[in-house]
């Protein structure tokens, strides 16, 4: 697993005074620069090889502003082109968020998904998540 802690800005919430949740998304894909760099280290994106192919949010409780907020991502399934990225948002030991988002490993010259390498596959691994 990886983790990631940060604190929402005032300008993260809504109306109502909670965290919109637009945010959320975003914060996801921030969080998964760990993984990204598996596949490209320095994340040079001139040599990305990776493609977003769904995301999907489920939101299970309100976030406020004021406490700190924690994202866990994992690995969720590994196929032979493709792979899930699971991701959980804590925030007062309370999960008020979770998602997964397919990535498909990708070449962009050919322009069609391409084996993961089994070296890559070793190193994520460790992260799968197990419920």
């Amino acid at each position: 697993m990886f983790s990631q802690t940060f604190s929402p800005r005032f300008t993260d919430t809504d109306a109502l005074g909670h965290i919109n949740n637009t945010n959320v998304p975003i914060w996801f894909e921030g969080a998964r620069d760990p993984v990204f760099k598996l596949f490209i280290p320095d994340l040079d994106p001139k040599k990305w090889n990776l493609i977003l192919a769904k995301i999907d949010v489920t939101f299970h409780a309100q976030m406020h502003y004021g406490s700190e907020m924690e994202i866990k991502t994992y690995i969720g399934r590994i196929g032979s082109s493709s792979f899930n990225i699971y991701q959980e948002l804590w925030q007062n030991d309370a999960k008020c968020a979770s998602g997964t988002a397919v990535m498909v490993h990708f070449c962009y010259d050919k322009q069609k998904p391409q084996q993961i390498p089994q070296q890559l596959i070793t190193e994520m691994e460790p992260h799968l998540f197990m419920s």
